[in-house]
């Protein structure tokens, strides 16, 4: 173990169940200016499970770590100060962490965004209209919502984390394979919400009438040949903070099946690269809303890329809609 850097050793520790070295490690390599060690601890400070969950202090470890060379913790650092998680939010600042950076995907990031048209605090100035597919339940596509450059770099950043789609099993208290989807998924969780995620969460809350608060975790979902998505409710029956709106963007066209169908009034939809579908999930009491059971037809040439948002009737709270918030790290 010696041959480890000390986050790798401190990791180690911990699966040991050497919880307390692996800290004192961390705080040890930190204070004699490690970055890397900085930046695991601030990862378990957002994770709450090695540590409490304490997002202030964890944005103060990467604010450091990216000062002392961690180019994961510059990453994180400005998504921090983009999304306001663990202090201010500050757009300005942000958009000179990314100008600033020698990173070629921070400077990738900054270039996509200074390509958008945004207000000074990051949301857009102006959107496209949407199409009214069905009233009830509220059903619309809005067009080219996301340019294909937009799409292209959200695929890329997904691509190194794809994993087979999963939900939190709450008996087992342990994620499992989902039953209803086959897709791969890779989510964007709180360190991994770049300011260029972040700016397009911001225009899907625009374009949907809510605030940004009330979106749980963008996630990209690729499904190959034969893959579908099973007839299911978005909304989630006793919840009291309901999942109310689903937004998915298409990433690609380039593929044939895959329509999202809305199995209670027939209706079929599929869009074009950046396209997006917005519908409703629950009754006004926040019930699921049994006419909105859909699906995702089965793909059958080529791969379906779609990034995927459900929105819910509040903001969330400390805790966050999810679990374990840096996972991927």
């Amino acid at each position: 173990m010696s041959s480890l850097s000390p986050a790798r050793r401190a990791v180690a520790l911990a699966g040991e169940g050497r919880v307390a070295e692996a800290l004192a490690l961390l705080a040890e390599s930190g204070a004699a200016g490690d970055g890397e060690a900085l930046f695991a601890r601030g990862l378990w400070r957002v994770d709450g499970r090695l540590l409490p969950r304490e997002l202030e202090a964890a944005r103060a470890d990467f604010r450091l770590a990216a000062e002392l060379g961690s180019r994961d913790a510059a990453r994180v650092y400005a998504g921090f100060v983009a999304s306001g998680i663990g202090g201010p939010r500050d757009w300005a600042s942000a958009l000179a962490l990314l100008a600033a950076s020698d990173d070629p995907l921070l400077r990738r990031q900054h270039e996509l965004i200074a390509a958008m048209d945004l207000t000074e605090d990051g949301n857009p100035r102006s959107l496209p209209s949407p199409e009214v597919l069905r009233d009830s339940p509220a059903i619309a596509v809005t067009r080219r919502l996301f340019t294909p450059e937009e799409c292209r770099l959200l695929v890329e950043l997904a691509e190194a984390r794809f994993k087979p789609a999963s939900i939190f099993h709450e008996a087992r208290k342990q994620f499992v394979r989902d039953p209803l989807r086959d897709s791969d998924a890779a989510g964007f969780p709180v360190v991994l919400e770049s300011p260029f995620v972040h700016a397009l969460n911001r225009r899907l809350a625009a374009a949907s009438g809510t605030d940004v608060a009330q979106g749980e975790t963008l996630q990209i979902l690729r499904y190959a040949p034969g893959q579908q998505y099973r007839p299911h409710l978005d909304a989630v029956p006793g919840v009291a903070n309901q999942r109310i709106l689903t937004a998915l963007v298409w990433l690609n066209d380039d593929c044939e099946g895959g329509e999202t169908l809305f199995l209670e009034s027939g209706l079929a939809v599929k869009g074009g690269q950046g396209d997006l579908l917005l519908f409703a999930n629950a009754l006004p009491d926040g019930r699921p809303d049994p006419a909105t059971r859909h699906a995702g037809a089965p793909v059958t040439r080529g791969v379906k890329l779609i990034a995927s948002r459900w929105i819910r009737a509040r903001p969330a709270g400390p805790e966050g809609f999810g679990r374990h918030e840096a996972e991927g790290h």
